[in-house]
């Protein structure tokens, strides 16, 4: 995408998607698309993330400059991390650990390494980084209090491989001095729900702005149906599942029957 393309988008997006900090630095920013539609066919996608830092003169060489930090964040979930191990000769689920309240989707890009933009105590504030997520787990939990750095560990490494969690430092493209865009790629197996777009503006280790917009993730058409079926009506939904499963499998057996 040239310069001028990215602008005008910017510029068109703002008018209508737009949030603006009640900071003393004014931060704009803007989403490609604020509806993500799921359908049958649906691969994974990505938004790109336009933005403008007024007032700013950020220096790439000087440790004490601008920098930003997006976070995408998806609608909580309570997540269940289990460990295998031995019984009797086979591999079984034994300790399991129930994270309460996490994203169900993370994805973080920032304009330089995470850990140099601020102190730990005012990341972990914000959540700004996979070392930096609030993973509280539940009261009641069979595993050793020396063990569970190894499930939050676990956990984060899982949902990596699932493509839900991502971080992307120095992923931030600054198109002029004060306008950036950077990219967040969406998987196919993404939760449906509003996500969080959250955007921060540091210098010399402060935030001195930021925004917050949203974004659907929906389904759409016959799979919209099947989804709110299941989840309003889960015991009609599993009888239909099982009577078209045999139904599929009589038809079947009379299409191929051998005579």
């Amino acid at each position: 995408m040239t310069l001028r393309a990215a602008l005008a988008c910017l510029l068109m997006l703002a008018a209508g998607s737009a949030v603006r900090a009640q900071d003393s630095s004014d931060l704009v920013t803007a989403l490609s698309s604020d509806m993500i539609s799921i359908q049958s066919n649906f691969t994974g996608t990505e938004i790109v993330i336009f933005g403008q830092a007024s007032d700013i003169e950020r220096q790439p060489d000087d440790q004490g400059s601008y920098e930003l930090a997006i976070v995408v964040e998806g609608p909580p979930q309570d997540i269940t991390t289990r460990r295998k191990g031995r019984f009797l000769g086979v591999w079984v689920n034994r300790e399991a650990e129930r994270f309460q309240n996490v994203p169900s989707f993370y994805a973080v890009a920032s304009t330089v390494n995470i850990g140099s933009m601020a102190d730990r105590a005012l990341l972990d504030e914000l959540g700004i980084g996979l070392n930096h997520l609030n993973l509280a787990v539940s009261g009641v939990s069979n595993v050793a209090l020396s063990d569970r750095d190894d499930f939050r560990r676990a956990f984060v490494r899982l949902r990596e491989e699932m493509g839900l969690y991502s971080e992307q430092q120095t992923s931030i493209e600054f198109l002029t001095e004060t306008m950036f865009r950077t990219k967040i790629p969406l998987p196919a197996n993404i939760p449906v729900g509003d996500y969080k777009v959250k955007s921060f503006l540091f210098h010399h280790g402060e935030v001195i702005a930021r925004t917050e917009a949203t974004l659907a993730v929906a389904k759409i058409g016959f799979e919209q149906f099947t989804f709110q079926l299941a989840q309003n009506y889960p015991l009609f939904y599993g009888l239909l599942a099982v009577s078209l499963a045999i139904f599929t499998g009589w038809l079947a057996g009379v299409i191929f029957r051998r005579d």
